[in-house]
């Protein structure tokens, strides 16, 4: 080989490094970059008004486990370490508490003990609640994104804390940036794995349709049996084979592909609306409700919703709390 064609193989495997190292930094960039306060108080506000209006709608259904045979405890998760169930009142005072914190969580009132008292006592609420027979797993995510948030700056702006401190608040920062961050990523994560037990369970005759047809099938068969609701759609709709392997695929796609919109607002702009369409399907055929992504607020950390604040709609609530 001669010297020209040395030298021109080293300068060609010398770009190739830069731009290695580029495409690094750049993507290195892209996760740990900053973001203005405004979104993290924003996301703040979207999941704790969820979070309060859910234990509320929900809170009546928890403080019936007081009369629940002690014979259907299980305890699970962060609470498998109980041999026998809380004494009622003392769930009930911690229902009440989980609320509390939760209003004062969504206004950013003493939210650094506030914030994090909340996402452990919801965690432990919900927890407990589903220690007693039926695991919801609607509830995961929520309980996930509070303690992220309940753990960070939110409430830096846009919060009572705001409204008593002068403390100058940066445009952007990184300790703004990397919670938004991470709620996105364990968003993709939950579904990734979701993915996962479909194929662990069923390996790749999921996307056959013909697991999804019975699943349909004998969801819809078993709620009729019992008198609760079911989906119509999803019954008349069994008879209709190829309905069913496109969706199985379309479930896949959700799913095994959520990590790429973790790291590609590119495909994050495609995966978001399609996540929400499979929701939108799961209760149109089986008549199952998934409340935080269906309105939105599982996926608000894939957008810039401090736009939300320029509503005419919010200017007064912007203007007493900045």
């Amino acid at each position: 080989m001669t010297a020209e064609a040395q030298s021109s193989r080293l300068r060609q495997t010398l770009s190739r490094r830069e731009s290695d190292k580029g495409h690094e930094k750049q993507s290195h960039e892209a996760f740990f970059s900053p973001a203005p306060p405004a979104r993290l108080a924003v996301l703040r506000l979207c999941t704790g008004i969820f979070s309060v209006l859910y234990l509320v709608l929900r809170g009546p259904h928890w403080l019936d486990i007081s009369h629940f045979d002690s014979t259907r405890f299980l305890p699970i998760g962060v609470l498998f370490w109980l041999s026998s169930p809380l004494p009622a009142l003392v769930f009930q005072a911690l229902t009440v508490l989980c609320l509390l914190t939760g209003i004062a969580y969504t206004t950013g009132w003493r939210f650094r003990v506030t914030g994090p008292l909340f996402g452990l006592l919801l965690l432990l609420v919900t927890t407990y609640r589903n220690s007693w027979g039926q695991i919801f797993h609607s509830e995961n995510l929520m309980v996930l994104h509070v303690l992220v948030i309940g753990f960070a700056p939110a409430a830096d702006v846009c919060s009572s804390d705001r409204r008593r401190s002068s403390a100058p608040v940066p445009l952007r920062a990184f300790r703004y940036g990397w919670p938004v961050r991470l709620l996105a990523l364990i968003t993709v994560l939950t579904y990734l794995v979701a993915g996962l037990a479909k194929l662990h369970n069923a390996g790749f005759s999921w996307a056959t349709g013909d697991v999804l047809l019975h699943q349909v099938a004998f969801d819809n068969m078993r709620k009729d049996a019992f008198g609760t609701v079911y989906s119509p759609l999803g019954a008349a709709l069994v008879a209709h084979h190829w309905v069913f392997p496109p969706m199985a695929l379309g479930s896949l796609f959700v799913e095994l592909g959520a990590p790429l919109a973790g790291f590609s607002s590119s495909f994050a702009r495609i995966w978001v609306p399609a996540a929400w369409l499979f929701h939108v399907g799961v209760l149109a055929f089986m008549a199952i409700v998934f409340p935080y992504p269906l309105f939105g607020v599982a996926f608000a950390a894939f957008y810039r919703v401090e736009r939300l604040l320029e509503w005419r709609l919010l200017a007064p609530l912007v203007r007493h709390w900045t």
